[in-house]
């Protein structure tokens, strides 16, 4: 018989938790106390939060115990490496229903530790409540090592526009198992890109180390995150649509099965009417390379004389901002597809 959280208290959950959770090397005091204790050495510490609810950002069918600790884990380091730092501390709120198994707890907890462990990162502390589905709230704290941050707001005109990371995968693998016309497994790559994204975290490192004159994480699509840096920098991105032809090579077995189910069903909408798959397929490709959240890969400038760092592909150049131009261009038109994901919206 499967165990579930509320056969047990809150003190034996934490203490079945608590083992399983990786100390990390920044770490002087963890759990147990009532705060924890981390070694911030330059006197600065970085700090983000993100959040993760069942049914909005995973599916319980889909996403195991340890895919949801890992992609929250995930998430939040490519913050802390989007302004060149490194992640040194998690700290856990889970909320959760009662007919939460237990096993499945553990299961986050293993995946938050697979994530943490090559980055020497720590579990520090956290919460548990009790609601009416699973919510994952998880603060990051990072160190820049002495070095200056990277902010958004730093790109100048002449700079060139690079991407490190995938592009568009997550949401292709999504719209795989929203589709179910794959089976959740990480045998498939654009599944488990979507399942356990895999961030080019060291990217952000030596993008800083180069001297990228501005860098995000890529959560909410490529081109409404290019715009946040158009817009803190006041300047205009023009990016290259041919520089993504190896995605769309990656992605395009995908797109025509997304498409041809979509046909099939006869509730493909806007998206495939009646312009027919192969067209449809195209369509797809753009939406999820253009559009498509959650690969968390990382974009940045850097100065038009700099060479691009290991792991970075150019993909655009920074111009002034024009007076009626949009802050986002491909190859100097506006964009025909969606911006990207927004919480309210969507």
């Amino acid at each position: 018989m499967t165990e579930r959280v509320r056969d047990v208290n809150e003190d034996e959950l934490l203490r079945r938790i608590f083992p399983l959770l990786p100390v990390g090397g920044s770490t002087q005091v963890g759990p147990g106390d009532d705060a924890a204790i981390v070694a911030a050495s330059d006197g600065r510490f970085l700090v983000s939060s993100d959040v993760l609810v069942e049914d909005r950002h995973f599916r319980m069918r889909w996403s195991s115990g340890a895919d949801v600790g890992h992609r929250a884990a995930v998430q939040n380091f490519a913050d802390i490496a989007a302004m060149g730092g490194r992640p040194t501390a998690l700290v856990i709120s889970l909320v959760m229903p009662g007919d939460t198994p237990v096993d499945w707890v553990e299961d986050l907890a293993r995946g938050l530790a697979e994530a943490c462990k090559p980055l020497r990162a720590g579990v520090v502390g956290g919460d548990l409540a009790s609601g009416e589905s699973i919510v994952v709230n998880v603060t990051v704290h990072g160190t820049l090592d002495w070095r200056e941050p990277v902010l958004r707001a730093g790109a100048r005109p002449g700079d060139v526009v690079a991407h490190a990371g995938a592009r568009g995968w997550s949401a292709a693998g999504l719209a795989l198992l929203d589709s179910d016309l794959i089976r959740p497994t990480h045998q498939h790559p654009l599944v488990k890109a979507y399942l356990r994204p895999d961030p080019p975290l060291e990217a952000g490192r030596r993008a800083a180390r180069a001297g990228a004159t501005a860098m995000l994480d890529v959560s909410d699509g490529l081109l409404r995150d290019a715009g946040r840096i158009a817009v803190a920098s006041d300047v205009r991105l023009d990016l290259d649509e041919a520089a993504f032809d190896d995605d769309r090579r990656a992605l395009s077995d995908a797109a025509l099965v997304v498409a041809q189910a979509a046909l099939r069903a006869g509730g493909a909408g806007d998206l495939v009417g009646d312009i027919g798959q192969a067209e449809a397929a195209n369509r797809l490709m753009n939406q999820w390379i253009w559009s498509g959240g959650e690969d968390h890969g990382l974009l940045a400038t850097f100065p038009e004389d700099t060479t691009v760092p290991e792991g970075w592909t150019p993909i655009g150049r920074v111009h002034p901002p024009g007076k009626a131009a949009p802050r986002v261009t491909i190859g100097g038109r506006r964009p025909v597809v969606s911006a990207g994901w927004d919480h309210f919206e969507s």
